[in-house]
């Protein structure tokens, strides 16, 4: 079955490096600590739990019905500082939560995110049980992304990341929040076949 991804238009495209525009969109999100890759697994069963049902249904007449929501691609996870504000963000998304724009890989706090199914509003989706699991809406946002494959280690991502922000700078194009890391595929995925993704918010001109 098709896995639906969030919608966007492709502005422009240099070889792996395509600048997006996203629509708006509905996440379900969370907030865990560690490093990346304790933390996108830990964030990824927080939401899954609730996408798979641990959630009250606005939809059916019974009071504690829950409802299975499917699945989406990419998981999100972006770094954060702790001193800001909560950047909004894309899909489902794993966010660090550094000190500065580049330092994806120094964060011990992170924000994970799966985008919802265009069905829903944010009326008439579920409402999560853990407290941990919240829901918002994203407004419509330009970003750079640079696309790779393979796995995507901490050492690659943060390699892929200054490759990004490196190329931004020569274009003379400003990054405005933390890059994020879009995963597309199971674990089990052969390397060569995972879809990989480096995301930074830009400026519009």
């Amino acid at each position: 079955m098709a896995i639906e991804e969030p919608a966007f238009e492709m502005l422009e495209k240099f070889g792996n490096i395509e600048i997006r525009q996203y629509h708006p969109v509905i996440v379900a999100e969370t907030f865990v600590d560690g490093d990346m890759g304790s933390a996108s697994s830990r964030g990824f069963r927080l939401i899954a739990d609730y996408i798979f049902g641990n959630n009250q249904s606005l939809r059916g007449s019974v009071e504690k019905a829950s409802e299975k929501i499917a699945m989406t691609a990419p998981v999100l996870v972006e770094p954060i500082a702790r001193s800001e504000k909560i950047a909004m963000t894309a899909p489902v998304n794993i966010e660090p939560q550094g000190d500065s724009v580049d330092g994806i890989m120094h964060s011990q706090r992170w924000r994970v995110q799966f985008s919802m199914p265009s069905e829903y509003s944010l009326a008439s989706l579920p409402k999560p049980l853990n407290p941990a699991v919240t829901l918002r809406e994203v407004p419509g946002k330009r970003y750079a992304v640079l696309v790779f494959s393979g796995l995507a280690g901490e050492d690659k991502v943060q390699q892929k990341t200054e490759e990004l922000l490196t190329w931004l700078k020569g274009k003379n194009r400003r990054a405005i929040a933390s890059p994020q890391l879009a995963r597309y595929n199971p674990p089990w995925t052969l390397p060569f076949l995972r879809r990989n993704e480096i995301l930074v918010e830009v400026a519009v001109p």
